[in-house]
């Protein structure tokens, strides 16, 4: 079985994948499974730069078929902010709290037909004779409040058009039907079934 390198330390984001991958016949590895792994840099302007310097290096690195992306929170207020800062929105080392907080303060009294905003995933996909990217996108609403407690990051912030309920109210299998990244994956998935 060939190995397939999640190029990253997001034990959330691994757990994600892994699950939306599992029925592929790959052995889904992640970083923090390399010793000694590549630690990039993210400092690309564009979400796909990011993604496929990602991919590019852990590929160097191991010599595995390599998968990354890069995801962000695009809020249309906000002039498509934090986007590809969205990890370290409240600073380099803020925690997915941090960052909640930050975002609802610059949100703080905008109409709720200000409040949309998008997520959107890039994933890279490198290996031996290959580098493809695909990408996914939903849109929603920025909320006021925090709600639930399942996912990570901006989810209890976000609410997807169609639905009462924020990301972070959803489990795994329902987030995994309507996702950004569950959008890219579904396209990463026709990728890997052609290599």
């Amino acid at each position: 079985m060939t190995d397939l390198l999640i190029a990253t330390n997001n034990k959330h984001k691994v757990e994600e994948i892994r699950h939306f991958l599992s029925k592929l016949p790959f052995n889904i590895r992640s970083l923090s499974d390399i010793p000694n792994g590549p630690k990039t840099i993210e400092d690309e302007p564009t979400l796909q730069g990011n993604a496929l310097k990602k991919a590019r290096e852990a590929f160097q690195a191991t010599g595995m078929l390599s998968l990354a992306d890069d995801t962000g929170l695009e809020v249309f207020y906000l002039a498509m902010k934090p986007g590809v800062y969205s990890a370290r929105y409240a600073g380099e080392n803020a925690t997915y709290q941090d960052n909640c907080d930050k975002l609802r303060f610059a949100m703080l009294g905008v109409a709720p037909r200000r409040r949309k905003a998008q997520f959107r995933t890039v994933i890279a996909i490198v290996g031996k004779g290959i580098e493809r990217t695909v990408e996914g996108a939903v849109e929603g609403i920025i909320l006021e409040v925090l709600r639930g407690d399942q996912g990570f990051g901006y989810d209890p912030l976000f609410v997807p058009n169609g639905f009462s309920r924020s990301y972070a109210e959803m489990n795994i299998e329902e987030k995994n039907q309507l996702s950004h990244r569950a959008r890219a994956l579904e396209k990463a998935v026709e990728v890997l079934q052609s290599i």
